[in-house]
């Protein structure tokens, strides 16, 4: 079923005001639950255009997609604490670094298959024996237990007095009464409670937080890398990795996946120079700055090309082999979940490879490459194989949608009426373009990339080798040499449909001259 992108509506909530709404989001889907309720009991009047007749349409929510962040405000989880995600609930693995500041999400072992040798490796992973089975996903009469008692008043406190600021309530890290913020309104839906997948996680900012931390790693760029003087003491407050521990001094040997400088630029200097096919993705090469030996301004989706595609072509000449085939195995488990079609059976193999990934991954990296955002990769397959493939399910339609109504705003200070107003000056505008004709309208406008054969362009081969394509940049004179020249020839030859039936005949001509 193909829609134009211009008739989809997304539910979109705007947090382009000076005060980001939170948990009060749910004070303005009120509305939308309203009218979700009444498609799904009462329906509405629709008429079928293929029998001419009218029936009662009802109608379901099926999933949220959000971010990670809006996750937290729609499910009413506190995503920013060690219990980090709803799916883990209380029994996520996560520990704060005592140097680092941060939380670190491990506990990778615990999806192992059971007998598994490294369950029993201390030494290479958090320094303790890994007995426990992978958390259950809880159903949803058991969160609505989790929720008895929660009672939140939506709003803002006012300040007591000018100039004062209200105490902010602070979550204790043991506090488990303190993880549900509110009770999420989409319970209100009568089939809320029995969906299996409630809130998706959004595959494209997962996958561009562990491509930065990835890149910014090897690279070992202040401020971003994750292998630093606070990492490092961290590992020798857990006590693993001696190999690895600063001196008094605060220095400390590189690691397996640091990187010379020359290795630094053979590494850029191929991502820099790699050409794409047109469309495939943004000019990567302007982010590389080989001077400073880094890389920036990295967009989502160049993370995306850069994560499934480029990354395993980099990394091949200036990497261990030990590291290099961790870090394509973690580019290809990408590449298959964003495959277009998916497989119950393909899930299957994928979901026991990205946990031993992971597993690779804690031998390598610190402690502190291992975000939220890294943990819940292991999760991806388990809501692919209920929800689908991902593309459905990602935010890059929706950043994009976003982008466009921002595009609408010509008074920042009435953001939402600009938005609106542009929305139904451009739906007019759709409207009346059906219905000119002569003139380029986005219904008839030539693509950006536009090779059809040139109308105007007539020679005597024109039959044969149309005018096709379009020049673009400067042209260079060369000439070709006569083994150049000759194999040009055939290619041409042998690739044009018109002599193909006379291949054909000479073929067949030298078949029955061997038979005779």
């Amino acid at each position: 079923m193909g829609v134009h992108e211009a008739n989809i509506t997304y539910l979109v909530n705007d947090y382009s005001r000076r005060e980001n709404t939170g948990n009060n989001i749910d004070v303005y889907l009120q509305p939308l639950i309203k009218e979700l309720k009444d498609l799904w009991y009462d329906g509405v009047q629709t008429f079928d255009r293929f029998k001419n007749e009218m029936f009662t349409l009802r109608a379901a929510l099926m999933w949220t997609i959000s971010d990670f962040p809006g996750l937290g405000n729609l499910s009413g989880w506190n995503v920013h604490s060690k219990y980090a995600f709803p799916t883990c609930n209380f029994n996520t693995d996560s520990y704060r670094l005592k140097h680092g500041g941060k939380w670190y999400f491990l506990g990778h072992l615990r999806f192992l298959e059971r007998g598994h040798k490294f369950r029993l490796s201390r030494a290479k992973f958090n320094g303790k024996v890994e007995l426990r089975d992978s958390p259950a996903a809880l159903t949803g009469s058991e969160i609505l237990e989790q929720l008895e008692g929660i009672n939140v008043s939506f709003g803002k406190e006012l300040q007591a007095s000018k100039g004062k600021r209200t105490q902010r309530k602070v979550v204790e890290e043991d506090d488990e009464s303190g993880m549900w913020r509110k009770k999420s309104i989409f319970f209100y839906l009568p089939y809320w409670e029995s969906n299996l997948l409630r809130h998706n996680l959004d595959v494209m900012h997962i996958e561009k937080n562990v491509c930065d931390n990835v890149l910014y790693t090897l690279l070992n760029e202040t401020g971003r890398s994750k292998d630093n003087l606070k990492a490092r003491k961290d590992l020798k407050e857990m006590g693993i990795r001696k190999d690895l521990w600063p001196d008094e001094n605060g220095r400390y040997h590189p690691s397996l996946f640091t990187m010379s400088n020359s290795m630094k630029d053979i590494f850029l200097r191929t991502i820099k120079n790699i050409r794409v096919p047109d469309g495939l993705s943004s000019n990567i090469s302007r982010c590389v700055d080989l001077k400073q030996r880094k890389l920036s301004g990295l967009k989502s989706h160049d993370c995306h090309v850069l994560m499934q595609q480029l990354l395993p072509i980099a990394i091949r000449n200036v990497l261990p082999d030990k590291v290099t085939a961790v870090l394509i195995e973690l580019s290809s488990f990408f590449q298959q979940l964003c495959s277009k079609s998916l497989s119950l059976t393909e899930l299957e193999k994928l979901q026991p490879r990205i946990i031993l990934t992971l597993c690779h991954l804690e031998m390598l990296f610190p402690p502190s490459f291992f975000t939220i955002m890294v943990h819940l990769t292991c999760h991806l397959v388990d809501e692919a194989k209920l929800g689908g493939p991902v593309h459905y399910r990602w935010m890059y339609p929706i950043e994009r949608y976003l982008g466009h109504l921002k595009s609408y705003v010509r008074n920042k200070a009435k953001s939402e009426g600009s938005i609106a107003e542009g929305y139904v000056a451009e739906e007019a505008l759709t409207f009346c373009s059906w219905y000119l004709e002569g003139i380029e309208t986005r219904f008839n406008r030539p693509p950006r990339v536009d090779d059809r054969p040139d109308g105007n362009y007539s020679t005597h081969v024109d039959s044969l080798f149309s005018q096709m394509g379009n020049s673009k940049g400067a042209f260079t004179v060369f000439e070709l040499s006569p083994m150049e020249k000759k194999q040009a020839h055939r290619y041409v030859v042998l690739n044009c449909p018109y002599v193909k039936p006379f291949i054909d005949d000479f073929k067949d001509f030298v078949r029955r001259r061997s038979k005779g």
